[in-house]
């Protein structure tokens, strides 16, 4: 029996890995399974899924590192849109490749940009694009006195795909500010904005999260509750949801 518990013991090693966590283009491999559940869409709809997003730094050179960042949605969802009865299967992936230096700037600051990718790996019409995209994506981060803040911004636009289906241009605005309590536990807020230029309409959630560095076994882990408020959606889109997310950690060094 594998028993979950607190760093108590190695608190520094725990609020290490808390500080990496909260660094999207940190030297960590991560693998989180993130639980989504929306509720609030017209009709009584409402949309399950689970992110699977492993985080993986690779160096190319002493002075700099590329992180591999990928977005697989695994999706239920009941009447979205309306009258659309329910779907299951997997949803678009979206690749991102960040470019960073190895060392912060002199001022602090955590610098990444690079390509992002849209992949047409939906099972169902309604739970994708049929498009293929791309497009540039940058992160900007600083860490000081165990607080984190920053963006991460990318922007895609369909390049091929189904004829028939809508052309994309999207445009991802994620603000974040988080901040370490000690002994691995961090309280983190967030913005994962989008905003879609064809019909010019924002999707805007605000995310509130606490989250705790743990150990089962030899395998270090971490897992976050937490729950969203939407203040802006297309119309007939969601008002709330929760989330809870359970990441495996795997530190390089």
């Amino acid at each position: 029996m594998l028993l979950a518990v607190p760093f108590v013991a190695h608190g520094q090693d725990a609020d290490e890995l808390a500080k990496k966590l909260s660094n999207p283009v940190a030297d960590l491999i991560s693998v989180p399974f993130q639980f989504n559940y929306d509720d609030g869409y017209a009709d009584g709809g409402s949309r399950t899924y689970v992110n699977i997003q492993p985080v993986v730094p690779i160096t190319i050179s002493e002075n700099w590192n590329m992180i591999s960042r990928t977005i697989l949605p695994v999706v239920y969802q009941d009447d979205v849109p309306p009258g659309s009865g329910d779907e299951f299967g997997l949803g678009d992936i979206t690749q991102s490749l960040f470019f960073t230096p190895k060392k912060p700037t002199a001022s602090g600051w955590v610098i990444g940009v690079g390509p992002a990718f849209l992949i047409p790996t939906a099972t169902d019409d309604l739970l994708g694009t049929e498009k293929w995209g791309l497009g540039p994506t940058a992160v900007v981060l600083k860490q000081d006195r165990g607080w984190s803040y920053g963006a991460l911004v990318n922007h895609i636009w369909s390049v091929a795909g189904e004829d028939d289906r809508q052309d994309i241009s999207s445009t991802f605005l994620q603000p974040f500010l988080s901040k370490a309590l000690g002994q691995g536990r961090t309280v983190s807020v967030n913005f994962e904005s989008s905003y879609d230029w064809k019909h010019e309409q924002w999707t805007v959630p605000f995310n509130v999260g606490y989250s705790q560095v743990t150990k089962a076994g030899s395998q270090m882990l971490s897992w976050q509750i937490g729950a969203r408020y939407f203040f802006e959606t297309p119309e007939g889109g969601p008002d709330w949801g929760v989330r809870a997310t359970l990441t495996l950690l795997y530190p390089t060094h």
